[in-house]
Order: structure tokens, then sequence, then C-alpha cells
């Protein structure tokens, strides 16, 4: 920066008087600024955990360390001699950064991602030599953490505004150096609000790129109406309007090509081509396609913030076992409950068992209306699939759909005096605490009570092979809430092993139930009370350190906690969410 000094203000007091104009200027740039700020820490927090997942410690990890940055930056500030220059120049570095950041980490991700097999191929080597270690390996670790180096960067500047329009009114006015601080803080932490609540009722549904433009270009206005109206107290003003202008340039660009630039760089983190992909207001959707010779049909699969939801190679091994054993351990299939399972796919199994009504709470709307309508933005052919895929079942004259959170979805039920003969749960794993509630011991005593006497109760209870601790804590949590549980487990493999907790409000266990079996009362190709029954067995010691496992009651994040060590520990495997 330069270091010349704030130009000296000549003249009598009232040339020395602050206008209402000026100062009504200066607190609307922070406030607006100061929103800006907000939305660049949960685009970057977001985009780093719907891409690299662990949504919540990415949001926590990106807000500490911008705040942390904003002090040192506040700090740095007292460096820049001339304020009105220095905003100027700050203003456009922000609003550059700010709208290239996250176009910039999925280009070297992706890179970083494609690089072993661009080596490979370039080499001739076989695909079970692929380069992964080392300088490769170091690369694409390092590369995970772009995001925080953006948020680092960003904070420094954005930490440097309020000093800076504090020093301009201090130039402009010496009369308000009472109240300087105070009233700019004021206008700092209201922008902030107002750019909380556009961020939760506009951006979380657009494009994530889109986003980081469209608020960049608050900050290149901001530069541009500062520059115009303290064009003689700016040095180099002239460059710097040149700069404003090719940056505006820049941000209509990526305004227009950047989101598909962006799903670009992020579809090289996928084996399989991607060939839809859908940031939803709650999570981001994408999903591949892996063609396959000898006539054989493509294989389609659903991430989830980058982690697999489905594929339709194996997805009704997951959802027979998910579906039927709770089914035949219920007296009648008469009302059934579904929580979560947007995906129609667990519905499509209940329908095998012919019931009166179906009921099915999920929180996504945009997830909901891609498994029951066609999405004129989605390749036809995979719209048909995924319909097919479902049976179709969410456009099934007895299934009623709720879009809903689970947790007051449940207590709307609850208020109509519902029961339900078999209710199946169907939810993400519980990576984030608005998730770990719908696992918790209150969540389960609100389903005892609108399960029938007897009726039974599944729960999806992650992996026990990955998440031991996690898949035994949902099973004593349902046993805190009252139920008779039991625990089974079957290989899936896109997920590799998983779990599910099955129980009943009263009478004899679903285990002892199942196993009076001599055939299951349903066809399907895959299941077998053979394997049902087996389902059952553990290791002998799977259980040892169950006195010292805990339930998840509510408040308490204690399987948050389980599945987060679980990730930490995992690193180098994919713990899938459902």
């Amino acid at each position: 920066m330069s270091e010349v000094t704030e130009p000296a203000i000549a003249g009598n007091t009232k040339e020395r008087q602050l206008s209402w104009f000026d100062d009504t200027l200066l607190l609307g740039i922070m406030a607006v600024l100061a929103g800006c700020g907000l939305i660049y820490e949960y685009l970057l927090s977001h985009y780093a955990g719907r891409i690299l997942g662990a949504l919540e410690a990415a949001i926590y990890t990106m807000i500490g360390l911008m705040i942390v940055s904003m002090g040192i930056g506040a700090f740095a500030a007292r460096k820049i001699r001339c304020a009105f220059t220095g905003f100027a120049v700050l203003e456009l570095a922000v609003a550059l950064c700010g709208s290239l950041a996250i176009l910039i980490t999925a280009a070297i991700i992706g890179f970083s991602q494609q690089l072993p097999l661009i080596i490979a191929n370039t080499l001739g080597l076989p695909p079970d030599l692929l380069p992964e270690g080392g300088a490769i390996g170091l690369l694409q670790h390092l590369s995970e953490y772009l995001p925080y180096a953006w948020g680092v960067l960003l904070g420094l500047m954005i930490g440097m505004e309020i000093p800076l329009i504090a020093r301009v009114r201090q130039s402009l006015c010496d009369e308000h150096l009472m109240h300087n601080a105070g009233t700019i803080y004021g206008a700092d932490y209201i922008g902030a609000g107002i750019g909380a609540a556009i961020w939760v009722s506009f951006m979380l549904a657009l494009d994530i790129q889109l986003a980081a433009a469209l608020t960049a270009s608050f900050n290149l206005l901001a530069g541009f109406i500062f520059i115009w109206r303290f064009w003689d107290r700016i040095r180099f003003v002239n460059i710097l309007l040149l700069g404003h202008f090719i940056a505006s340039v820049i941000l209509l660009i990526l305004a227009w090509h950047g989101p598909s630039w962006e799903q670009g760089f992020n579809n090289l983190l996928y084996k399989d081509n991607v060939i839809y992909a859908k940031s939803t207001r709650f999570q981001q959707l994408t999903f591949t396609e892996r063609l396959r010779g000898n006539l054989m049909p493509p294989v389609y699969s659903l991430y989830i913030n980058g982690r697999l939801q489905f594929s339709s190679e194996d997805e009704h091994i997951y959802h027979a076992f998910l579906v039927h054993p709770t089914m035949e351990a219920s007296a009648r299939h008469d009302n059934i409950l579904i929580i979560g399972g947007g995906d129609g796919l667990a519905v499509k199994q209940v329908l095998k068992w012919q019931p009166k009504s179906v009921t099915l709470i999920d929180l996504d709307h945009d997830l909901l209306n891609i498994f029951t309508y066609h999405d004129t933005d989605m390749p036809a052919r995979l719209s048909q699939v995924l319909r097919k895929l479902n049976g179709d079942s969410l456009n099934d004259a007895r299934v009623n759909v709720i879009i809903d959170d689970a947790f007051n979805g449940v207590d709307k039920l609850l208020k109509k005096h519902q029961h339900y003969d078999t209710i199946i749960v169907d939810l993400p794993d519980p990576s984030h605490p608005d998730l770990n509630k719908l696992y918790s011991d209150l969540f389960y005593k609100k389903l005892k009570e609108l399960l029938s006497a007897d009726g039974a109760l599944t729960v999806q209870s992650t992996s026990p092979y990955h998440a031991p601790k996690a898949f035994i804590s949902v099973g004593k949590t349902l046993s805190l809430a009252g139920f008779n549980v039991n625990q089974y487990h079957h290989n899936v493999p896109s997920f590799g092993e998983w779990g599910w907790s099955i129980a009943t409000a009263s009478g004899i266990h679903a285990k002892t139930r199942l196993s009076q079996l001599e055939q299951l009362s349903i066809k399907d190709d895959w299941l077998t009370t053979g394997l049902i029954n087996g389902a059952f067995e553990f290791p002998g010691n799977f259980y040892q350190d169950i006195d010292k496992i805990k339930p998840n009651t509510i408040g308490s994040m204690q399987l948050y906690q389980y599945h987060q060590q679980a990730w930490l520990e995992n690193q180098d495997v994919t713990l899938f969410q459902h």
C-alpha cells in the first residue's frame, strides 16, 4: 500500500463536518460488506463440507479461522497509510478472491485427483499401479485444505474493512470520534444479520459458484461507489477504476459460465461419469453413470454431499434388509410410516406387502421431485431409470408424502393420534447435530407412541465394521426409549458391511419372531429366511465393550461424537451415508 498519509483536510469547521449523506453512505457500505463477509464464511465452509464431507466440522473450522484472521487483519490495517486508497484496493481484492476461490479450489482438487490417472495413462501403467503416494498423495491431501486457506486470506482482508472505514470517517470529521467505533460496529452487526438471512432464505438454493459471484459483485459495487464519492482523495484512482471494470467483466463471466466450470471440476472427483448434479437447499446431489459392455445395463449412483447414497447395482440388497425383516416382524401391514427415504426405494419394497397406506416424511422437496417427476434439466434417460428403479412408487395413490423435518413431522402425526403397524427409519448417518436429534431417545420415544403394540420398527444404523460404537449406541438408545432391540448386518458391495436395528414395542423380540419364519411372505429375488437369520450373528467379541458405550440422550450429542470419531479414524475408508 502507499505510504502517503490521508489527505489533509483544510478549511473551517463547516468543511470538517461529515455530511449526513457521506455518513449514511459509509455506514451502508459497511453493512453491505459485513453481510458479504458472513456469506463468504458460509460459502467456503459449505463447499468444503459438501465436496469433502464432514459438513459440521467444516463450518465450525471455517468460521473459527476467519474470525481469528479478521482480528489479525484489523491489526494489519494500521500499516495502510492511506485509508481511502487502501479501502478501494481492498474491495477489488476481496471481490476477485471471493468470486474465484471456489472455482480455483475445485480445479486444483479435481486435477490432483486425476493426476495419478493422467500419469498412468501417459506411462502405460496398469490400474493397480496408479501412482497415489509420495508427492502426489501429499498434493491430494493438501488440496483438501484449500478452502481454509482462502478463508484465512479473505478473513485477513475482511478484518481490515472496519478499521479503514473508521479512519475514513475520522478524517472527514473529528467530531464523530466519540461514537465512531460504536456506530461502525452497529452497522457491521446489522449487515451480518441481513447477510445471514439472505443466505438462509435465498442463497442456500443457488449454485455455490453463482452465489460467490453474486456476493463478490456487492464488494465491487461498494468499491465503485466509494471511488465515485471520494475520487479526489484516492491515489492511482484511474488504475483502480480500470481494475474494477475488468473485475466486473470477470464476475459476469463467472456468473454465466462459472457454475458449469465448477461442476466440471467437481465431477473429476468421481470415478464414474457425472451426468446430472443439483444443489438443493439442504444438500448437493450428484448422479453418476457407469457404462458396461456385453449389453449389460449402466450402473447409476447417487451421491449426497460427495458420499454414496445408493448404487443401482446393489441398492436392492440394502432396501430388502431395511424393509422386509421389519414387515415380517409386524403383525399387520396396513399403515406404514417411512422417515427419510426420499428416493422412493424403500417405498417400492413396502408396496410389495399391499399396504392400505404409506406415509413418507422427507425434508428435501427437490430430492423428492427428482424421484417423482421428470426434471427438465435432467437427462431423460436418467429420469426414466430413477422412476423404474423405485417402481414409480412415489406416484402410487396409497403413498402420502409429507415434506417436513422428521422431528416436527412426527409431532404433527402424534397430534393427529396416528398409529402405524410398521415404522422404517431411513435417515442419513448422524454426521450433523440436526441429524443427531433424530437418533435420540426422545425421538425414539415419540416413534414408540406412533407404533402399534404388535408392530415393529427398524432404524438404519451405520456400519458396524467402520463405526461400531455408533452402531451399538443406536441400539442402546432404542432400548433406553423402551423398545425390545436386536441388531443385524449384511454386506452391501457398494457400502461394505452395513447394519440395522430392529425393535418391537411389546411382546417377543423381533429376532425371535423372524426365527420362526419358514419362508418369506412376499417374493424377493435376493432375500431369504436363511440370510435374515444369519444377519443377526456377530463376532464373539463384537459387544464386549457395550457397557462402556453410551446411549444418545437428547442434547448429549453422544452419537454424533461416536460417528465423528469413526470418521477421523477411517480417513482412508469412505463412510457412506443414507
